[in-house]
C-alpha cells in the first residue's frame, strides 16, 4: 500500500534533519580544532587589545605627572640635567601632546641657558612634525624664524610664513610683522607700509603691536593713523 502524503513529508522532514545532524558532527570533527583555534586567537587578541589601550591610558597619565615635575622645577629655576634628559625622553612619546610639550619645554629650557641653536632645532623639529597639531607647528614656526631671521635670507623668511601672514590667521600679527621687516631688507618700502597697515587695522592684533605697526607703516609714507582707537 503507498504511503499517504503526510507519512511522506514527515519522513522527509527526518531525512533531512538526520543528514544535517551528520553533517555537522562531520564538519565538527574535522574543524572542530580549527574552530577552537580561532576563538582562542579571538579572544587573546581582543584581551590584547584592551589591555594596550589601558596601558596607553596610564602610559600618558604617569608621563603628563613627569612633564608636570619638569615644570616645576624650571619654575623654580632649577632646570637640572635629569630635567632637561627627562624632556628629551618625553619628546619621543606616542603622545602628541606630550610630545609637543615637552619638544617646547626643551626649547624654552634651551634659550634660558643660551643655546640658540638647539631651541632652534627643537622648534623645526616640531614645525616639522605632520604628526603634530597644526597649532604646535605653527607656533614652532614663528618662533623658529624669529630665532633665525637675520641669518637666513629675507625671501626665505617671506616664504616660510607666507601661509601665517594672512589676516584672519591666529598668528597674522607675528607672521606680518617679520614678513614686513623682511620686505623692507628686500627694499620693498611700499608693499611692507601696506602690510604694516594692515596689522594695525586688525583689531585682533594686540595694540602693542598695532601701535608699533602704525609707526613702522607712517615711515615708510603709509598713513595708518586712522586705525589708532578713537579716544
Amino acid at each position: 500500500m503507498a504511503q499517504t502524503p503526510d507519512i511522506n513529508e514527515t519522513f522527509l522532514r527526518e531525512v533531512d534533519e538526520n543528514l544535517r545532524r551528520d553533517r555537522l558532527r562531520d564538519f565538527a570533527k574535522k574543524n572542530g580544532p580549527l574552530l577552537i583555534a580561532a576563538v582562542v586567537l579571538f579572544l587573546a587578541a581582543s584581551g590584547g587589545a584592551i589591555w594596550w589601550q589601558q596601558h596607553k591610558v596610564e602610559r600618558s597619565e604617569q608621563q603628563v605627572e613627569q612633564l608636570t615635575d619638569a615644570y616645576r622645577a624650571i619654575a623654580a629655576g632649577k632646570p637640572s640635567a635629569s630635567t632637561t634628559a627627562e624632556l628629551d625622553k618625553l619628546s619621543e612619546s606616542g603622545s602628541k601632546a606630550v610630545r609637543a610639550s615637552a619638544l617646547f619645554t626643551r626649547a624654552v629650557t634651551a634659550l634660558e641657558q643660551n643655546d640658540t641653536k638647539l631651541a632652534t632645532a627643537k622648534f623645526r623639529e616640531i614645525a616639522t612634525d605632520d604628526g603634530l597639531p597644526k597649532a604646535y607647528r605653527d607656533l614652532a614656526l614663528i618662533r623658529q624664524t624669529a630665532l633665525e631671521f637675520d641669518q637666513i635670507p629675507p625671501q626665505d623668511v617671506i616664504t616660510r610664513l607666507q601661509p601665517l601672514a594672512k589676516a584672519g590667521e591666529p598668528w597674522f600679527g607675528t607672521a606680518a610683522e617679520m614678513t614686513g621687516m623682511a620686505l623692507i631688507k628686500q627694499g620693498k618700502k611700499n608693499e611692507a607700509g601696506q602690510l604694516f597697515a594692515a596689522i594695525a587695522k586688525d583689531k585682533y592684533v594686540p595694540d602693542s603691536s598695532r601701535q608699533r605697526a602704525i609707526q613702522i607703516a607712517s615711515s615708510l609714507g603709509v598713513d595708518a593713523s586712522s586705525a589708532l582707537p578713537q579716544q
